[in-house]
């Protein structure tokens, strides 16, 4: 749409569109997919840490994943956290975990919907381990925005090896999800 033209109708400079209240400040469109990342998250089964996924590409959404237990099989919240009960810290022995990551959970989602995610940014709510990096990267997924660190060096390593563009950003305005 024009700037200057709001519902149809042309505004003059400086003169927001309803006579004179301030207009809200739209989010730029990363704000806006790391929103929809931070939504996606609120579905998490997992009793650590709640993450979301969200692929985009051309500013279309084509796949969204959060962490959680596989299909038919039952969830962390509903059996407790086996890391938690071997005192694994963060970061360690991902293998020992229920779940799926988010960002596998969103590619797979691709996946099985028949959606091609090649070019694609991956916005998330946290920077992916080394395990998603690598489906990441074959994915063909070329940039990635995300929220929280995580302490995981080889991934970080992995994907500058590869080329693709990290960029964290600070948690988006809004409500929190």
């Amino acid at each position: 749409m024009d700037p200057g033209v709001a519902w149809g109708r042309p505004v003059s400079a400086g003169s927001p569109p309803d006579g004179g209240a301030t207009t809200p400040r739209r989010p730029t469109w990363d704000e806006y997919f790391l929103q929809l990342a931070r939504q996606a998250a609120t579905r998490s089964t997992c009793m650590r840490r709640q993450v979301g996924a969200v692929l985009v590409r051309d500013k279309r959404v084509l796949a969204t994943g959060y962490n959680g237990a596989p299909r038919g099989v039952a969830h962390c919240l509903e059996v407790g956290c086996l890391r938690d009960q071997l005192g694994i810290p963060s970061g360690e022995r991902q293998e020992l975990c229920r779940a799926i990551h988010a960002e596998q959970n969103a590619i797979i989602q691709a996946a099985v919907h028949g959606v091609g995610i090649e070019g694609a940014t991956l916005y998330t709510t946290l920077h992916p381990c080394i395990l998603c990096a690598k489906m990441i990267i074959n994915a063909g997924i070329t940039d990635i925005v995300y929220i929280e660190g995580y302490p995981d060096e080889f991934s970080q390593q992995m994907f500058a090896e590869a080329g693709l563009n990290l960029v964290q950003l600070d948690p988006p305005a809004g409500p929190a999800c």
